[in-house]
C-alpha cells in the first residue's frame, strides 16, 4: 500500500511540475528568424532579445488566446488543490473510502489542459502575426499535451484507490 501510495504522489507532483513548466515557459511556439535567432512565443509573450506582448492579446479578437491562458492557468490551480485535498483526505477519510473529491477536481484539471492545448493547436495562427507563421511547437505546448493523459490517469487512480491502513 505505501509503494502505490508513493507512486500516485509521485505521480500528481509531476504532473503538477509538468502544468507549471508549460504554462510559464516561453515555448509554445518556436521560430527560426534569419541570422541564426530564436524566437520564442507563449501564451503572453514573443520573446528575442526583449519580450513584447503577443500582438493583438487583450482584443476581442484574440479571445481563444485568452481561453487557452485561463484554461492553463485553471488546470495548474486544480492540479494543486486536488494535491492539498488528497493530502487532507488521506487524514480525514474513514477506511474503505474512496478519494472522489480528488479525482473529480484532478479530472476537470485534466479537462482544462486538454481544452487549453487544443484551443491553441485549432487557433494558433490567429494570434501570431504573418512573420511568426513558419515556426514549429515548442517545448511547453508538448508538456502540456504530456501532462493531460497524466493528470487523466492521476485523477482516474484516485477513483480507484481506496483508504487502507
Amino acid at each position: 500500500m505505501l509503494v502505490i501510495l508513493t507512486f500516485i504522489i509521485l505521480f500528481h507532483v509531476i504532473s503538477g511540475i509538468l502544468l507549471f513548466i508549460s504554462t510559464i515557459n516561453n515555448a509554445w511556439w518556436v521560430i527560426s528568424a534569419p541570422g541564426g535567432s530564436v524566437i520564442y512565443t507563449d501564451l503572453w509573450y514573443s520573446c528575442n532579445v526583449t519580450c513584447l506582448p503577443v500582438k493583438n492579446s487583450a482584443s476581442t479578437d484574440a479571445a481563444y488566446l485568452q481561453a487557452v491562458q485561463a484554461t492553463m492557468i485553471l488546470s495548474t490551480i486544480l492540479c494543486c488543490v486536488g494535491f492539498f485535498v488528497f493530502i487532507l483526505q488521506l487524514f480525514r477519510l474513514k477506511q474503505g473510502e474512496r478519494f472522489i473529491f480528488t479525482a473529480i477536481v484532478q479530472l476537470l484539471s485534466g479537462l482544462c489542459v486538454m481544452i487549453g492545448a487544443s484551443i491553441y493547436t485549432a487557433e494558433r495562427e490567429g494570434f501570431t502575426e504573418e512573420s511568426l507563421r513558419k515556426g514549429g511547437y515548442g517545448s511547453s505546448y508538448v508538456l502540456a499535451w504530456v501532462s493531460f493523459p497524466m493528470t487523466l490517469i492521476s485523477g482516474l487512480m484516485y477513483l480507484v484507490l481506496r483508504k487502507r491502513k
